[in-house]
């Protein structure tokens, strides 16, 4: 047997190495070579062969030869088809992504580059069109292709075009009559379909579909520095979410992907905006620091902890402790621009401190007639002390007693109080306390800065009433809002909005909290991680404008249709407490799609014949990543029977890999092009938009 056959068989040993369809992946055996893994050593040192060739043995210890095993693997191709094919079209450097790298840094050298290109054929040069007025047609022509790695120093105008406001289609206005679709020619400026405000800007409520990061760089011509919140609801990138990369290799790429969103979101904000982004224990060291970076440190405010769970359940038989918070980050963007949040008030439990009764508190206080809760209690059952009352109720007399007085306290909050000693009082007090220590029998009074304080026994009267806040219709006892959140539901939001989203779906009293503390009425809210659409369909209650973005197909059959039932006046979730009768609209739109086009053309293939061809469309029609070797690929590879007999979804996968995902929409400047095909309508509402 050949050498390069025992490595395989040898290496197929251990499951850790195959992939789903039981084949060898490469990367992950020359990962854990770099790491040395112990079961991985100790396969290879097992067998003779493999020991011979990969060990050096000094006096009685071997040594690993990792550089000479690593070679080995990228000369013979040890790896599964899939991504040798992926090595041998071009969508790989020297045989290795770049996420698979145990690295996690916040130092990016390259975080302004962009790799884009539109390259057509092997000899270097691209084919174009170029309209001939003359002859009243396109010709095609050749050029040489343009270096293909941009970073904003070297090639500051290749990046503005591809960050460029993109075109829109399929828009249409959902309001309570129906929906409104724009008609043919809509003209510019304020008589066109947008409503705007005296100012300009677009007042409407904007759900966009598209790639969020392209969508962000869409908005800031009209709302750069006008937005007065962002909420993100982010994957958490913990391998089981849509932000899928290979293992645990994907730190640096998720950083990445969250960094080049905040910086442009950070633009959209107002000098007085915040940013709420919400994660879990997988990224959110990481992300602090990012935060840190983007925004400034001293712009950080807050980190909210959120209990969302219980310590119960399957969870609780595998794991302790028990994870049952999430976090929130919250940053201003200028912080000496008065940036400030709310005052909120939350709701809590009758407070026992509070264990005395003035039953006429409305009388002079000199008069005030004390009375224990206890003794008020043994009254209404008719005893006088609590062995009566445990003879009287039984062995729960104590919850008895506690929910008499938490009614009690509801009823009558307004003369109930406690005694308390207080920390450090200023001279004035400490003598009057002094005062009242010694006679015993009287209330004092004493004025401070316009309050009238009161005293009794050496200790302060403290009233339960300043402790009473209107609270979602209900006076109720309550607290100051603190960094640690345990009273937002988690459980039973699955139907809240009248659509099931299985995963992800946030409480709306949670959003309704986050808007009551950094928003007013009449602010732009904007959430570029939508999913069920619960930032928008609170913000929609509770009469601030709104920004959605959301890319997944399912913001036309879940987000779309939930906000539809808040315009009709769905009573779930917070619509009782802010009174939610419906009403208002919202305008849908769709970014101009150019490569996602492809994509989705590519995934409507039922066969390798079909994707084959395809391929001459995609080189044609649209732009294919700029490593992408296509005579090699059209000619070779493409006719190879293993090629063929990978799965249609691993082709597919292929064919995605080959366009260039920076090429996805289509841009404002080239709309007008007619091989893009958009309708005279969407041409027109997109120069609506920019006011063009």
């Amino acid at each position: 047997m050949k050498f390069k056959d025992v490595l395989l068989e040898l290496l197929k040993t251990d499951n850790r190495l195959l992939d789903a369809e039981g084949e060898l992946m490469g990367n992950k055996i020359q990962d854990l070579a770099d790491k040395t893994d112990e079961k991985l050593i100790e396969l290879l040192l097992d067998n003779s062969e493999t020991r011979l060739k990969f060990f050096l043995k000094i006096k009685d210890v071997f040594v690993f030869k990792t550089s000479d095993f690593k070679f080995y693997l990228d000369e013979n191709k040890i790896d599964n088809s899939y991504t040798q094919y992926e090595n041998r079209i071009g969508l790989t450097s020297k045989g290795k992504f770049l996420k698979d790298s145990n690295d996690i840094v916040l130092d990016f050298p390259y975080k302004d580059c962009v790799l884009e290109g539109g390259q057509s054929t092997e000899e270097g040069t691209d084919t174009y069109f170029e309209w001939d007025e003359k002859d009243q047609h396109y010709t095609e022509k050749q050029a040489k292709r343009k270096e293909i790695f941009f970073n904003n120093v070297l090639a500051k105008d290749e990046i503005d075009r591809l960050l460029e406001p993109k075109a829109f289609t399929n828009t249409k206005r959902y309001t309570v009559n129906g929906i409104d679709f724009p008609s043919r020619g809509v003209p510019k400026g304020r008589g066109g379909f947008f409503t705007r405000d005296e100012n300009g800007t677009i007042k409407e409520n904007l759900i966009i579909k598209g790639n969020n990061l392209l969508a962000l760089h869409t908005l800031k011509k009209e709302f750069a520095g006008k937005v007065k919140l962002i909420y993100i609801d982010p994957p958490y990138n913990t391998g089981n979410d849509s932000f899928a990369y290979n293992d645990n290799f994907n730190h640096s790429t998720w950083l990445t992907f969250m960094r080049n969103r905040l910086l442009v979101a950070k633009e959209l904000l107002r000098e007085d905006g915040v940013i709420f982004v919400q994660c879990d224990d997988n990224e959110q060291a990481f992300l602090k620091l990012l935060m840190n970076e983007v925004f400034g440190k001293s712009n950080y405010l807050q980190t909210i902890s959120i209990k969302k769970a219980t310590a119960a359940g399957f969870k609780s038989i595998n794991l302790c402790p028990i994870t049952t918070k999430e976090y929130i980050f919250i940053f201003g963007k200028n912080t000496n621009s008065d940036v400030a949040l709310n005052k909120i008030y939350v709701k809590t439990s009758f407070v026992s401190d509070y264990d005395t009764f003035i039953n006429n508190i409305a009388d002079d206080y000199k008069k005030w007639n004390f009375e224990s809760l206890n003794t008020i209690f043994y009254k209404s059952i008719g005893v006088n002390d609590w062995k009566e009352a445990k003879m009287t109720i039984g062995l729960n007399w104590k919850l008895h007693r506690q929910s008499f007085i938490s009614n009690f306290a509801k009823e009558n909050y307004n003369g109930i109080i406690s005694f308390k000693d207080l920390h450090k009082p200023s001279k004035g007090v400490k003598d009057i306390m002094e005062v009242s220590k010694n006679d015993r029998d009287k209330v004092f009074e004493y004025s401070r800065e316009g309050e009238n304080m009161y005293f009794k026994k050496g200790r302060s009267i403290t009233f339960y009433r300043n402790k009473i806040k209107e609270i979602n219709g209900e006076f109720v006892p309550s607290e100051i809002l603190s960094d640690f959140w345990t009273d937002v539901k988690w459980d039973g939001i699955a139907k809240e909005g009248n659509v099931t989203m299985k995963n992800g779906k946030k409480p709306e009293k949670l959003l309704q909290r986050i808007l009551e503390l950094s928003t007013n009425i009449g602010d732009i809210v904007l959430d570029y991680h939508l999913g069920s659409g619960t930032t928008s369909a609170i913000a929609h209650k509770m009469n601030r404008q709104y920004i959605g973005i959301e890319q997944m197909d399912y913001i036309e059959t879940v987000t779309i249709e939930r906000l539809k039932k808040v315009i009709d006046g769905e009573q779930g979730g917070i619509s009782k407490s802010v009174n939610w009768q419906g009403g208002g609209s919202f305008v849908y739109l769709e970014l101009a799609k150019n490569n996602q086009n492809a994509i989705e053309q590519i995934q409507d293939c039922k066969s390798y014949e079909e994707l084959t061809s395809f391929f001459d469309e995609m080189c044609e029609k649209y732009f294919l990543h700029y490593n992408v070797k296509v005579k090699q690929f059209r000619e070779g590879i493409s006719k190879e029977d293993n090629l063929k007999k990978l799965s249609l979804d691993k082709q597919k996968e292929l064919f995605v890999k080959m366009l260039d995902l920076n090429q996805l929409y289509v841009n404002v400047s080239d709309m007008e092009d007619k091989k893009y095909n958009l309708s005279a309508d969407d041409i027109a509402i997109t120069k609506d938009f920019y006011q063009l």
